[in-house]
Parts: structure tokens; C-alpha cells; sequence
């Protein structure tokens, strides 16, 4: 791949490389060491087995011979230990981290991966880093989709990065294309295509060395509303590390975890048709059956009349009367109402999943919800920060 020039860039050449990474070699990941505490790996494509092999650490030195190595302590910490890497520009020489899941047909063990992405009903992270005050380098998760549950090379749907942090000038690949509130927190978002796979980075406003529960369902439902991850595709991996041009010894993580678990989705198939039952044993309705636009959404008592009758859209919709349930003027604050609109592909009118019957609009995050909360025959419905009460559960037609 020719590598880029011009200012320090996270490429997805970083993308296929960061990746591409590490493409072992048959048998490769067999060779990785178990890890009793202070197991130190600086083989450049090494890896480390951690937590009983729930996860992998790997060094993942794939554009620069310089040397460089990873200690695993205990648990899932581990650090940068050995790195003086000298690059001005292009992708970056290395991206050490670790991983749950299959990357390049390397599984870890219990990962619950692949799972679908529409069928996805949670996923969260935590991760707490040590970051130096010198170098140039990105603190960054690697989600990865593909097209087929299993692949031993390139992922071909799409390459997710979040970024908590960077320093020394390093920027995502691809543009600016947005900003968005995400799972409750704010991100520069900025999309690309590469030769067989798009990538999307969200970038962390203000930098953190640290999250806690951080919603990585919703970004991955952000990214699938942008067009940039398939519904129908498998989240094989999720990878978390320091792409490093400059310097690196030093950087750690302190712990880590990933959780995914799967639900039956809304995405994948589609077509069913039914009454969507909410608080109170209410049904979600069309207000006086009318499908005009901007017509209010509510809860009533179930009737079984056409303005209750909602299709779950392969598209990730909700549709009746030939019209979508819709965030009005596609806001993301809470309180925001929802409405019937002419279907039009946007994010406002996305809807997953979520855990414990929510139903979640991945373009803000937030869950439809009863306000009040009332059950009372005539209630609005609203997106608002997703809290699992009575008044954010619903059952689907099934």
C-alpha cells in the first residue's frame, strides 16, 4: 500500500494497515505467550494471551523495524515498555493494543463475536489509559464489521475508531463531516472510504484518558445511520490501543473490559407488521389516525386500528400509514418530540434495539419515551437519555 505523505494522519492505510495491522501467519497467535505476571513479548507481530484468553495483547509493528515492546502485568494491564519511533508523516509505525473477538481469524475465547450488527443489543467499554506528555500518537478503539460472520483477512464493511485522545498533530483519516452527541458524549466525526471498506472515526471533544460504560452500541448504531457500518453485517472485534508515530514508551492501560450481547435486532428481514405495546400496556399511536407530517405520536389505548399498525423496516424504520416515526426536526436534546413523517432516510427516523426493551434513535443516542412519565390515553412520546424505566420499554410486533 503507498504509504501517504504530508501531515501526521491515522490512515485507514492505517485502517488496512492498522489492521492489516497484524495478518499472522498460520499458527501465528498459537505461539503467543500466556501471561503470568510481567510477561514482556517484542516480537513485532507478537501477542500475549490475557485474562484466561478472554483477551489478546499484540504489538501489531507493522511499518517501522525500530524495536518495541509490551509487558502484560496483570488482568488486562499492560504497557508500552519499550518504543522510540521517529516518524514525520504517513501511517503510523505501530498500533500495540488489545482485543476481544476475531481479529484476522484469531479468535479470543468467550468473546460472544460476531454478532449482527441489527441484532446487536448492547455493547460497552471501559478503559483506563496512562498517556505521556511527549510523542505524537492516538489513544483509539478499532471496531471492525464485515460482511460474513468469519474472515481470516480485510474486514470488507467498515472500520470503526473512537478516539479519546491524541497528541503531537495526528488527525483521523478522511474529512470532517459532523459533529453529534453520541451515548452522551460529544464527538468530531469524520468519515472515508478505502479501497474495500469505509471508515468513520469519532473523536472525543476535550480528550479523556479514561471512560466508563461508554455506550459503544450507540456510536456503532451512529455509524450504521450514516451509511458507513451495514446493519446486516457481523461486529467481528473490538480493538483498543496507541497508533504511535513518535515516541510511545510509556503508554498503558491501567484495565479494560468489552462486553457485547446479542438480542433479536430490528434490522435484519424487517416486514413485520403490528401494535408496538408501551407503558401501561398502552399502544403507540398515530394522533387521530391523520398522516399528515408533523403529526404527534402518542400512546392510546390498543385498538388495533391502522394508526397502531407499525412495520419494523429492514431499513432499521417504524411505519404507519405510510409514514415514519420520526424525531422531530432531527433533534437530539431531551424532550425532543416524535412525529409521523414522510420516510426520508435520515437518522431521525432510525430506530434499534436496545437493552431492556428500549427502542434507541442512534443519531442522538436517546431512547423513545413516555413523557411524564404517564400512560395516560393521549401521552407524547420523546427522545430522552435511555434509563431502562417502564415508560422506555417496548415490545415489537413479532
Amino acid at each position: 500500500m503507498t504509504r501517504p505523505t504530508g501531515r501526521i494522519r491515522a490512515a485507514a492505510v492505517i485502517a488496512a494497515v492498522c489492521a492489516a495491522l497484524f495478518v499472522p501467519a498460520a499458527g501465528a497467535h498459537a505461539t503467543g505467550t500466556a501471561a503470568p505476571a510481567d510477561t514482556t513479548n517484542c516480537q513485532p507481530q507478537g501477542s500475549v494471551s490475557l485474562a484466561g484468553g478472554e483477551y489478546t495483547l499484540q504489538n501489531n509493528e507493522w511499518n517501522s523495524s525500530a524495536p518495541q515492546c509490551v509487558t502484560a502485568t496483570t488482568g488486562t494491564a499492560w504497557s508500552v515498555s519499550t518504543a522510540n519511533f521517529d516518524l514525520s508523516g504517513g501511517a503510523p509505525a505501530t498500533y500495540p493494543s488489545i482485543y476481544k473477538g476475531c481479529h484476522w481469524g484469531a479468535c479470543t475465547t468467550g468473546s460472544n463475536l460476531p454478532i449482527q450488527v441489527s441484532k446487536l443489543a448492547s455493547a460497552t467499554s471501559s478503559w483506563s489509559t496512562i498517556q505521556p506528555a511527549t510523542g505524537a500518537y492516538d489513544v483509539a478503539y478499532d471496531l471492525w464489521t464485515n460482511s460474513a460472520a468469519t474472515t481470516g483477512g480485510q474486514p470488507d464493511d467498515s472500520e470503526i475508531m473512537i478516539w479519546l485522545n491524541s497528541r503531537g498533530g495526528v488527525s483521523p483519516f478522511g474529512s470532517k463531516t459532523a459533529t453529534a452527541t453520541v451515548g452522551g458524549l460529544n464527538w468530531d466525526v469524520y468519515t472515508g472510504r478505502q479501497t474495500s471498506w469505509n471508515i468513520v472515526s469519532y473523536v472525543l471533544e476535550g480528550g479523556g484518558t479514561s471512560v466508563d460504560g461508554l455506550d459503544v452500541k450507540a456510536l456503532i448504531d451512529d455509524s450504521v445511520s450514516r451509511g458507513t457500518t451495514g446493519a446486516d453485517s457481523y461486529l467481528i472485534d473490538a480493538e483498543a490501543g496507541f497508533e504511535i508515530w513518535q515516541g510511545g514508551q510509556g503508554l498503558g492501560t491501567n484495565s479494560f473490559s468489552f462486553d457485547a450481547t446479542q438480542g433479536t435486532g430490528t434490522g435484519t428481514g424487517g416486514g413485520t407488521t403490528g401494535a408496538i405495546q408501551g407503558y401501561g400496556g398502552k399502544c403507540v399511536d398515530v394522533a387521530g389516525a391523520n398522516p399528515a407530517d408533523g403529526t404527534a405520536v402518542q400512546l392510546y389505548d390498543c385498538n388495533g386500528t391502522a394508526a397502531q399498525q407499525w412495520t419494523v423496516g429492514a431499513d432499521s424504520t417504524l411505519r404507519a400509514l405510510g409514514k415514519c416515526l420520526d424525531v422531530k426536526a432531527a433533534g437530539t436534546a431531551n424532550g425532543t418530540p416524535v412525529q409521523l413523517y414522510d420516510c426520508n432516510g435520515t437518522g431521525s427516523q432510525v430506530w434499534r434495539a436496545g437493552t431492556g426493551g428500549t427502542l434507541v434513535n442512534p443519531q442522538s443516542g436517546r431512547c423513545l419515551d413516555a413523557t411524564g412519565p404517564s400512560s395516560a390515553n393521549g401521552t407524547p412520546l420523546q427522545i430522552w437519555d435511555c434509563g431502562g424505566a417502564a415508560n422506555q420499554q417496548w415490545t415489537l410486533p413479532s
